[in-house]
């Protein structure tokens, strides 16, 4: 069965058994692959949404045709006029040529997704998931999250006029549950961790009929977060970066990356997928670890970084094809690191990321201090979320000096 066989513009595929489904209803999970579920294991049967790639390609659509009409024909919605009118993604793309004064033998470029409506990452699949919402008359949108999600999707719906319901567990960053109560969205603190919090929303999906947009859950979440990767190969003027270091905690982020890279590869607009590297921190590495794994183990999370802070990663399966199959690279760093990393990425470059942002360029350095980066290559830092989200996290690298009076002398002391 094939896409065009269907009559649809795209369809589901299971990331594991590989059937396909139509789209005229609203599906989550593959129901074969998804029965045998538990709470103990991330969840088979995550679906992959697949496009009529040979029909586009016939219409010889170049890379800037797509550009213009706003990547609809490979998105899984129906008009662009759907989506919120906030500006979410083209966000800035910046070139660095030094650290602590040095000067760098390769290109160093930094992705600011900050820059998004609600300061994260997570607008871009929000935006998507909204806009088929709103085109399939679903006024109600529930998800789980450690904050950024939640924050997002309830400002995104603030926008579209649709109601979120956020679960949230109980110790989420105060500055996140602020965003989430301000957009006037439902907040509900969940006693537990985020994967308590995740199960209850699908509990309550299922007894209320909400749509869910939970990270992996729905696949409409990937294909929003994918557009990362069509901006990133448009702002190097249509070229592939070398690596890309992308900060991972459920596994969804870098399958969308993938995912958007993929994409391009099918409608033979690049050749070959770039190296994309998987950074956890050491305290919730829960995905990589297990990589190689018969039997998925977990240990449980004690990390800074919340937003990547998971002992069942829901979209581990997906990720853990896309990274073996484009021999993909990953490697965990400690907190200490991710905390050194984001004070060195904020005296250098003036942008301030959260723990969890700031994991990818940890990731960066641990590469540029081993020597792994080769000159004149191409390498590009996925930050994901403002540092104002958290600041309680970064509190230790604050060394705030006592009041003065105000005197020259007083101050020549102070600054010397």
């Amino acid at each position: 069965m094939s896409v065009k066989e269907l009559g649809q513009k795209f369809i589901y595929e299971c990331i594991d058994c590989g059937k396909q489904f139509y789209t005229n209803d609203t599906i989550y999970l593959c129901p074969n692959c998804s029965k045998d579920n538990n709470e103990l294991n991330p969840p088979k049967g995550v679906l992959k949404i697949v496009y009529n790639f040979a029909d586009i390609f016939k219409k010889n659509i170049r890379f800037k045709d797509l550009q213009k009409n706003n990547y609809l024909e490979i998105l899984p919605i129906k008009q662009i006029k759907s989506l919120p009118k906030l500006k979410v993604g083209n966000t800035p793309f910046y070139e660095f040529n030094k650290l602590n004064n040095k000067d760098l033998l390769f290109r160093l470029f930094l992705k600011d997704d900050s820059q998004n409506p609600t300061f994260s990452f997570k607008d871009r699949a929000s935006s998507i998931v909204s806009a088929y919402a709103k085109e399939n008359n679903l006024n109600t949108i529930v998800a789980a999250s450690t904050g950024n999600a939640g924050s997002s999707l309830a400002g995104i719906c603030a926008s579209q006029g649709q109601k979120a319901i956020v679960m949230v567990p109980e110790k989420a960053p105060l500055a996140k549950l602020t965003q989430i109560i301000m957009y006037g969205a439902t907040i509900v603190p969940v006693k537990g961790t985020y994967d308590d919090a995740f199960d209850f929303s699908i509990k309550a999906t299922n007894e209320f009929g909400w749509y869910n947009r939970n990270t992996a859950f729905n696949p409409l979440t990937i294909e929003g977060k994918k557009t990362v990767s069509y901006e990133i190969f448009e702002q190097l003027n249509e070229s592939l970066p070398d690596k890309i270091f992308v900060p991972v905690g459920d596994g969804v982020i870098i399958s969308g990356v993938y995912k958007g890279f993929e994409d391009l590869l099918n409608l033979k607009m690049i050749d070959k997928i770039p190296v994309i590297v998987a950074v956890q921190s050491e305290g919730s590495n829960n995905l990589i670890r297990n990589l190689n794994n018969t039997n998925f183990e977990i240990k449980p999370s004690n990390t800074l970084a919340d937003s990547i802070s998971v002992d069942i990663p829901r979209n581990f399966y997906m990720a853990k094809y896309f990274i073996q199959k484009y021999n993909g690279e990953v490697l965990s760093v400690s907190d200490e690191k991710i905390l050194e990393a984001s004070a060195v990425l904020s005296r250098n470059t003036g942008l301030f990321a959260e723990p969890a942002a700031a994991t990818s360029f940890a990731g960066f350095l641990d590469y540029y201090n081993q020597n792994k980066l080769d000159n004149n290559s191409k390498n590009v830092v996925l930050l994901t979320g403002s540092g104002l989200k958290d600041l309680k996290s970064v509190q230790k690298l604050l060394n705030i000096p006592e009041s003065i009076e105000p005197t020259i002398d007083n101050l020549k002391k102070l600054i010397s």
